[in-house]
Formats: structure tokens, sequence, C-alpha cells
């Protein structure tokens, strides 16, 4: 009688019994209804097991699957070249995802308008000799003011009372920002409010990420509406609902003009270059675009979706069924691609390096453009430094010298239109001296400063480096078929298959 006393308290005390207990004063009706939910959640999770020891069986008859690891700082081109690797292997899931894609690249164009209206922000406080506490660091500023001399004068233009009344026409922007904030990420709290009073400053702008694990795709497309079409269509005109009143292309289409007039603006674009702005860099530019994106019935392309620009984080794996074998022949291979972020954060290589040992290869990413950058989240690291740094644990770390490494020194479009526009790559990598400023000398410079980490590890690795734009997809979908041809070969060595 004592012991059944207690264990009836214990069950009291237990939060875990107290949560899964029938509602007091529960109905008839009301009883009926949770057994039956609760067979269907028991039914859904008995599904789940059993798929997922299918997969299991599955793995250990079949063929071991090729696993690559992409790495490389945040904004090196990790997203776009697994965009690139699902354009290649699954172009119909891929096509039928532009439905969540159009919502993220309206978000790109409404960032950058917010950066922009930031910087008028800025310039406004300078000219009363007031400080401006709530202008924020565009994230694609390619030196942010905490990384200067706090005391050194700007040389602004002078703003007219037009560019006043732009900034002000284009304040509903900023609710449509919010609104997307809120969708993407709705377990996160949005700092970005309805801009209030004269319109003279606006909240702070900080760049939306999501975890990988969550769903933000289903989350988007609740945001263009369900038009009632089957999500096997390939056709993502028949997933968005044109008719929905709060479809964020309203109001872009709205203020398209404005932000037309706004980015074209002469007085602007000197604002800009005094505080050494180019978003036209950066991941996630679509100003150029400005009447095609912000029109009533956009629909992204292809070359849209890999350049939008979503901060993810995390790790996140990703299935293909890879139809060719090494020099073209005919096989099939079951590949997974895992994209590590590139914040700082989870560079801990220690923490996640004995987890993906078994990795066939490791993409890296340095984006070599970035030499006159520096990270976001440490203002005094240079961009390129970093590169070096993380290229420099990757090759000499224990657990991966069986792994083969493939090095893209990406975004080279950008960096032969910097050094060609007069940016010297020696005023920030002091070692390359006064050697040309041209994309050639600089490339094999670079090459070969990569290639000297490799072989200071004391490996004897093979070196394999490609230059890539990877949101070309022409080029990039050779160089990944030349990486993927690679890598099977030197997987069948491994097994003894080829000579």
């Amino acid at each position: 009688m004592v012991s059944s006393s207690k264990r009836q308290r214990a069950t009291e005390d237990d939060p875990l019994s107290r949560a899964i207990a029938p509602p007091p004063n529960e109905t008839p009706q009301e009883r009926e209804r949770r057994i039956a939910t609760e067979h269907e959640a028991r039914r859904v999770s008995d599904a789940i097991d059993e798929e997922l020891d299918r997969q299991r069986i599955a793995d250990k008859k079949g063929p071991k699957p090729i696993k690559i690891l992409l790495l490389g700082q945040s904004e090196s081109g990790k997203s776009t070249t697994l965009k690139n690797f699902q354009l290649m292997h699954s172009p119909k899931a891929f096509r039928t995802e532009r439905a969540s894609w159009r919502a993220v690249i309206q978000l790109n164009v409404v960032q950058s308008i917010h950066a922009i209206l930031d910087l008028i922000s800025k310039a406004q406080a300078a000219s009363h000799g007031l400080s401006s506490s709530s202008s924020s660091t565009p994230y694609f500023a390619s030196s942010p003011p905490s990384s200067r001399p706090a005391t050194a004068p700007k040389d602004y233009p002078p703003l007219t009372h037009e560019h006043l009344k732009l900034k002000m026409r284009l304040a509903p922007l900023i609710q449509v920002e919010a609104a997307l904030h809120r969708k993407l990420n709705p377990l996160a709290q949005a700092d970005l409010q309805s801009p209030q009073g004269n319109f003279t400053t606006f909240p702070l702008q900080h760049e939306v990420s999501v975890n990988s694990t969550v769903g933000w795709k289903g989350a988007f497309n609740r945001i263009v509406g369900n038009s009632g079409s089957s999500r096997d269509s390939c056709e993502s005109v028949d997933l968005i609902n044109w008719s929905d009143p709060e479809d964020p292309g309203v109001i872009l289409h709205a203020c398209s003009d404005d932000m037309i007039k706004l980015w074209g603006d002469p007085t602007i674009r000197k604002l800009m270059e005094v505080e050494k702005m180019r978003p036209e860099e950066m991941a996630g530019f679509f100003l150029d675009e400005l009447v095609r994106v912000t029109s009533p019935r956009y629909i992204p392309t292809d070359d849209d979706v890999l350049r939008a620009r979503l901060k993810t984080l995390g790790v996140s794996e990703h299935r293909f069924q890879m139809n060719t074998g090494p020099l073209g022949t005919p096989m099939s291979h079951d590949w997974r691609v895992f994209d590590v972020g590139g914040q700082r954060s989870l560079r801990g290589m220690s923490a996640w390096v004995p987890y993906f040992d078994d990795m066939n290869a490791i993409i890296f990413l340095a984006p070599i453009s970035c030499f006159d950058q520096v990270l976001q989240e440490d203002p005094s690291v240079n961009r390129l430094a970093d590169s070096f740094h993380l290229w420099k644990n990757i090759v000499s770390h224990p657990l991966l010298k069986a792994t083969d490494l493939v090095l893209f020194l990406n975004k080279c479009d950008i960096l032969r239109a910097k050094l060609a526009s007069g940016i010297l790559l020696g005023n920030y990598v002091t070692s390359y001296g006064n050697r040309p400023n041209d994309f050639e000398s600089a490339s094999t410079y670079l090459k070969k400063k990569f290639a000297g980490l490799l072989k200071e590890s004391g490996g004897e690795k093979p070196f394999y480096c490609h230059f890539t734009s990877v949101t070309d997809t022409k080029s990039t979908s050779l160089i990944l078929q030349n990486v993927q041809d690679v890598i099977v070969r030197d997987n069948l060595k491994r097994i003894a298959l080829v000579a």
C-alpha cells in the first residue's frame, strides 16, 4: 500500500506524466478525438521508424554512397555549388522550388534597398553633426566602419529633398522585410518594425538566417499562397496564388519606379563610393534587374536562384543519384553532399571532423575576390587571410588524410573586375609585392599560395584546383562533372577496381 502511494506521488510529480495525462473532465467525444489523434501520431511515428530501418538495410546491402563535404567561409559559394549539383542531377525538383526562391529574391531586393536607406540616414545625421545610431553595417559592405578609424571625416555628397522623399516613399519596404523575416524564421523575434514619425531613421538591418533543418521553403510557400496545384508540377507559375493580397510582390511592384530611381541616382552612387559599399559584388544582388524582378508575375530563372542569397546555419545533407561514372562510363552512384555552415562559430574542427572522417572528398571554396574585405562576424580579420587559415587547418588535420581535397578558387569574375578597376592586390596581400595587377598574375600567385600550404602539411595528396565563378552554370557544370569523374575514379582505386 505504501509503495503504491509512493508510485502515485512519483507519477504526479513527473512533468512528463502530467503532460501526457488525459485532461480533467474530458467528455466522451473529446476522449474519442484524443485517442484517434494519438493513434494517428503513433502510426506516423511507426511509418518513420520503418522507413529509417528500410534505408539502413538498403545502405548495408547496396554499394557505399560517395560522400562530399562542402567547406568554406560564409558567402564563399557553398550554397551556390550545392544548387548547381541540384540543377544538374535533380532539375525537376530544382525548378519546382522556384516559387520558394521568388520570396528569397524579394527579400534580397528589400535588404539591398534597406542598406541604401541606412546610408542616407547616416549621411543625414552627419550633415547635422550627429552620430547615426540607427544605421547598421550593410552585410555587403567591403569595409565595415568598425574596421576603420571612427574619427575619419567622410566627404558625403549633399542630399536633396527629393532623396528624402524617395526614402519616405520606400518606407513600406521595411514592413515587407519584417514580414518576410517573420515568415522565414517565425521562432526568432523580428527587430524590424514599421518606421515611425518623420522617417528620418529606420530600424536596424540584420541579415536573415535559417537553420538548415527548418523547412523554410514550406514557410515561403505559405507566403506566396496555395493555388491548389500539385507540388509534382514543374511549373512554378502554377504554385503561386497571384491574387493573394499579402504577396510581397504587390508592394515591390508599387515601389518599383522609386527603387529604380534610387539605385540609378548619381548622388546615391557617390554616397556608396564614399562608404566603399559595392552590393553588385555580393550574392543576392538584383538591383540592376529591378524592372524584371518586381514585375507582377515574376518567376525566377535558374540563374536567379543561383544568385539568391539565404544564409543557412548548421549542417545539411542532400542526396543525388549520379548517372555518370569515370571518363563518361555509365554508372549509377548514390551521392551525399554535406554543407557545413561557414560562420566561425561552426569552425571548431575538433567538434565536427570526427563525424566527417569517412568523406570521399572535400570541396573547399575560397572566394579570392574578397582580398579587400573583412569578415562580417570579425572585422579585424581579412577574408582572404581567413580562407588561407581555414585551408591550412583542413589540409593538416590527421583525420582527413585519406580524403581527396578539391579547391575552388571562386568568384573569379569579381576578382577580374576589381583588378581591372584599379584595386591593388598588393595593398592587401603584402607578399604579392609589385607583381602585375592583372587577373592572370594574381590568380596564379594565389593558386601557388594554396598549393604551398598543402605541401607544408607534409602530405602527398594530389592538388586538384579549379578557377570558378559558381554563378556561371555552364562552366560550373563542366567543372563539377570533372570533379565527379575524379572522385569516382579515386573511389574505385581504393577498392582495387581500377588499376
